[in-house]
């Protein structure tokens, strides 16, 4: 073996990584032993078959062939030996004791209080801020020797500059921006900047090797156009292959990176959430070609994330560890925003690390007296194969009081054997704590009750599969199944099992499980066809098959992956697990699904099996063994079965198997799959963008003609009205010309105007009308519906422009100032005499607009004019102007407006006093009818 402190040039260094990775490419495929050549420039994946454990286990060999400590982003990263040596020339020596990450942990005071009635997420963190803004929120152990640690004070400070830059961007409350960053800090940063800039996160998984460009983003593409994604968030070194989004999703307008929002500002206003405003969108594991984006409201995450705390008895005294991705509910809600609210610490690591060095993360749970920290099932199993007891020594996980495990099936074997393994250590056997949950219902459904070992259920086969009844079986059947409790529904959660009828089964029945509570989402983001299929009444449908005992769920699969099968229901999981098992057929890389059958009425069972075997001989061998598997667990035998190369059978986000997805693969006849250059993928990607590209330039042209159009009238127009406005003195008949102006313009223009309410406004009571504040077109609106001269109250910095000036006095206009303080009191004094001796007044009280929508505070002159001359005030909405024609942009776009006036509200009483609550209720009265948020707490900008 070459010296590991030869040089990186060493040709010796060169040939002992080639030989390491012939030696495992040659373990892995036998078979090619022989004939196996590996050079430099192999391709790791199609040239040698490494997947993701075998990249792995080859990082772990070069390490200690070598001495030193890899990056684990080489696991997604490394594509040719070649870029292994490369990284051999920075990698730095390591010492066995270094696995033992040394990390102290702050002893930290407990927080008392809770943030009980906060409403949102950005409330959540400005609580704590305002209490401890120097408290540890998040510790991340990224590659650097030492962790990083930001505080509450520190997380949203940084989010502010991520929203300012964002709302600088143009990104206006309601729309959607996607992230799609690996676990960093600038994850959160991003997430809750989009919130605060009154926009709604989509968290979307990035990119894993350049290998897999075109099936990633052929499925995200799906994803952003639902979503009508404006911005996406990614590394820079993605920005090249993200630009190729653009063509595929024409409402995404810039690809942008955290370097380009975290540089520092201004700190724009940014909009202040509503409990019922839409908090993020999940989009569900394995949305492809028909996405499903759970909307989820910041009232359904602060109801489960109390619901969850509750179950978990969580409290600021504990210390939760996750290596959990941030893209996935139970990483960004379990983790992150169930930790800020309750102030415990989060430490998180890379889920690369993770997958690279697992017992890091227990020594991380050791290290920092983590209380709290789990995963999906498979987590369990990786450090059951992947630790050896070297690597535990001196390890201590007594603290550990909630190992959960959720989000795929529960295997029970697997809860005993992790405790059979790491009792010696200090594991308590009341740690292990399965849940249930799902993205509708934002994160948890049920929790395993505290105290307790995990429950398992053994039941008898033949009555579950031929029908649904989940008999308990005697001791010593062989032939049972096994289901483990995940526990009982969270506190102000309710479940229910129900047959296809939607009548509602009985104890150990088993059937649909459907649930209600306030975490439940309303339904999918613009989907109604999907969410019409979730919702019943009052409850949802989880999508999972299930029975209850003891008041207990115990889960026994997902509907739409059963199989009916002569009138028997046929679970796919167990027979994939023992398929995986098999030498030959890699494990977690199994499809057992259902394929209709015409001829006989029923469907075909089919296994879709991933092997690195190529001999015929060696296929026929495991075709016989799953056949085999088949007969002994199911006691009927398999229609077909297929062995596919690896990467064929399609996979979620979250590493489960898409068993619908494999079945379009083998009615397609498309399960092998030949790799494709990254070249081709792009040249096809290219390709496949360029309908959507001449439909976005379609659009864009479409949109400049119209725009063109708008001004050109306006240009024929305004000469001859100005110079009719101007000559004929009679304010009346002004009045007259500009409402015909105004029909004329807005009919030829195809920008309908819809007016409601119009019988609340008096044709001889002179009074003051309030506005909202939209375009330079909200004068001409209301000068069209308004029956009689009215006076418009405008900013003095008019009369400056000649044209505006004698245009605005020939209407009547009375001007204030807005700057010089003096001046405007006596302005002030004057408008309100006019109102005093019988004028009715327009008042736009914002002052001002802007592009962002959101109503301005308002200023006082139009309700202290109304109570000095006791007339009452006229509340008018106008909606859609913003759309038409923004602050900034002069060339107009076609939409729609509405204006709804609302009946008179007169003052009550004299003084200052009265005039504040006058415009409370004015103020009120529009928030009800702008579909724009409050900003009334918000600085104006003038």
């Amino acid at each position: 073996m070459t010296n590991p402190t030869a040089t990186p040039q060493s040709p010796g260094r060169e040939d002992t990584l080639l030989e390491i990775v012939h030696g495992l490419t040659a373990e892995l495929h036998p078979h090619k032993r022989d004939g196996l050549r590996v050079t430099l420039d192999s391709s790791l994946d199609q040239d040698l078959g490494l997947d993701s454990l075998g990249r792995v286990e080859l990082l772990l060999r070069i390490e200690q062939a070598f001495g030193v400590r890899l990056p684990e982003q080489l696991l997604a990263s490394a594509d040719r030996p070649a870029d292994l040596v490369r990284a051999l020339e920075t990698a730095l020596p390591v010492t066995p004791s270094e696995r033992k990450r040394t990390v102290r942990q702050p002893t930290l005071d407990a927080v008392e209080d809770l943030p009980e009635r906060v409403e949102t997420l950005p409330g959540i963190l400005q609580w704590h801020v305002d209490r401890h803004p120097e408290r540890p929120s998040i510790t991340y152990y990224g590659e650097a020797d030492r962790p990083e640690v930001i505080t509450y004070g520190e997380l949203l400070e940084n989010s502010r500059r991520y929203a300012a830059n964002l709302q600088r961007l143009g990104l206006e409350s309601g729309q959607t921006v996607a992230i799609m960053l690996p676990t960093c800090l600038e994850y959160f940063y991003s997430f809750m900047g989009v919130i605060l800039a009154g926009g709604i996160p989509v968290p979307i998984y990035p990119p894993a090797r350049a290998s897999q460009i075109e099936d990633h983003l052929r499925r995200h593409s799906t994803i952003l156009d639902n979503a009508r994604t404006r911005f996406l968030i990614t590394i820079p070194e993605a920005k090249i292959a993200a630009r190729l989004l653009r063509m595929q999703v024409l409402s995404l307008r810039a690809i942008l990176s955290p370097q380009d929002l975290g540089t520092p500002g201004e700190e724009a206003p940014a909009p202040s959430p509503q409990g019922g405003d839409i908090a993020y969108l999940q989009y569900t594991s394995g949305s492809t070609g028909h996405p499903k984006g759970v909307i989820l409201t910041h009232d359904n995450l602060m109801a489960n994330i109390r619901a969850c705390g509750g179950g978990l008895a969580a409290d600021s005294t504990d210390v939760l560890v996750s290596w959990l991705p941030l893209y996935h509910d139970m990483g960004l809600i379990g983790s992150w925003f169930g930790t800020m609210y309750y102030a415990v610490p989060l430490h998180l690591m890379s889920p690369l690390t993770f997958l690279a060095r697992p017992e890091q993360w227990l020594w991380t749970i050791h290290q920092v007296r983590g209380t709290i920290s789990g995963g999906p099932n498979f987590c369990y199993e990786l450090c059951l194969k992947r630790i050896s007891d070297d690597k535990l020594e001196g390890i201590d996980l007594s603290s550990w009081r909630v190992a959960f495990n959720g989000a795929e099936p529960v295997i029970p074997s697997t809860m005993r054997r992790f405790y059979e393994r790491f009792a010696p250590y200090g594991l308590r056997e009341d740690a292990m704590r399965p849940i249930y949950g799902l993205a509708e219902v934002s994160v948890g459904l049920s929790f395993t009750p505290p105290g307790r070992p995990p429950l398992v259920d053994r039941v008898r086969r033949e009555p579950l599969n031929r029908q649904g009844r989940a008999e308990p079986a005697p001791q010593g059947d062989e032939n049972a199944l096994e289901f483990t409790s995940c526990g009982l529904p969270l506190q102000g959660h309710e479940v229910r099992i129900v047959n296809e009828a939607g009548q509602e089964l009985g104890e150990r029945e088993e059937g649909r499980l459907e649930f209600k509570g306030p975490s439940a989402t309303s339904g999918y983001y613009r989907n109604p066809e999907d969410t019409k299929r979730l919702k019943h009444g009052e409850w949802t449908d989880s999508g999972d098959i299930a029975y209850i005992a003891g008041g207990e769920i115990f889960l026994t699969g997902r509907r739409k992956d059963i199989i009916i099968r002569a009138g028997r229901n046929i679970y796919p999981h167990e027979l994939e697990d023992a398929i995986g098992n098999l030498e030959g057929v890699r494990k977690g890389c199994v499809a057992v699904f259902g394929s209709s059958d015409p001829d006989s009425g029923t469907e075909r069972l089919v296994a879709l099996a991933e092997t690195r075997e190529s001999s015929p001989e060696k296929l026929k061998e495991l075709r016989r063994e799953i056949d085999s598997l088949a007969v002994d667990l199911l006691e009927t035998p398999l229609d077909d079965v297929v062995l596919a190369p690896p990467h064929t059978v399609p996979k979620t986000s979250s590493g489960k198997i898409r068993r619908a997805s494999s079945r379009e693969l083998y009615e397609r006849g498309e399960t092998s799959p030949r790799p494709r250059a990254v070249w081709w993928q792009v040249v096809r990607l290219w390709f496949s963008g360029l309908l959507p590209q001449l439909r976005r330039m379609r659009q864009l042209a479409g949109s400049l003609a119209y725009g063109v159009y708008c001004i050109s009238l306006f240009g024929l127009m305004v000469g001859p009205v100005w110079i009719a406005v101007a000559l004929v003195p009679h304010p009346g008949w002004n009045w007259r010309v500009i409402r015909g102006v105004g029909r004329i313009l807005f009919g030829l223009a195809r920008i309908p105007v819809r007016v409601t309410g119009l019988e609340n406004l008096p044709m001889d009571t002179h009074l003051v009308l309030a506005a909202n504040h939209h375009s330079y077109l909200d004068g001409l609106i209301l000068g069209m519906i308004l029956p009689r001269p009215w006076s418009f109250v405008a900013k003095r910095e008019l009369v400056r422009s000649f044209i505006a000036r004698i245009f605005l006095r020939r209407l009547g206009t009375e001007f204030v100032e807005r700057f010089d303080m003096q001046r405007g009191v006596e302005d002030a004094r004057r408008v309100a005499a006019a109102a005093v001796n019988g004028s009715s007044l327009v008042f736009f009280p914002e002052g001002t607009f802007r592009r962002t929508p959101g109503l301005l505070p308002f200023h006082m002159g139009a309700f202290q004019a109304a109570v000095e001359a006791r007339a009452p005030v006229l509340p008018v909405t106008i909606r859609g102007a913003r759309s038409i024609l923004r602050a900034g942009h002069w060339v107009p776009r076609h939409g729609y407006i509405t204006v709804h006036v609302s009946p008179l509200i007169p003052p009550e009483g004299e003084g200052w006093n009265a005039a504040i609550a006058l415009r409370d209720k004015v103020r009120a009265e529009m928030l009800r009818h702008t579909g724009e948020p409050d900003l009334a707490d918000r600085p104006v900008l003038l």
